[in-house]
């Protein structure tokens, strides 16, 4: 990963924690990110059943 896209990533994980911050439903938002964040790391062959916390 070049430099480029470590702040990318940043600005990203910023971005998503300043609209968690600012939800009007934070568990809604979070959920939704979440949904987003897994089919991303899906589409690269994780399987993340073993990154859940149950």
């Amino acid at each position: 990963m070049n430099e480029k896209e470590m702040i990318n990533n940043l600005i990203d994980k910023y971005t998503d924690l300043q609209r968690i911050k600012t939800a009007e439903d934070s568990e809604k938002e979070i959920n939704y990110q979440l949904r987003v964040l897994k089919a991303k790391l899906e589409s690269f062959g994780v399987i993340t059943s073993d990154l859940d916390m149950n």
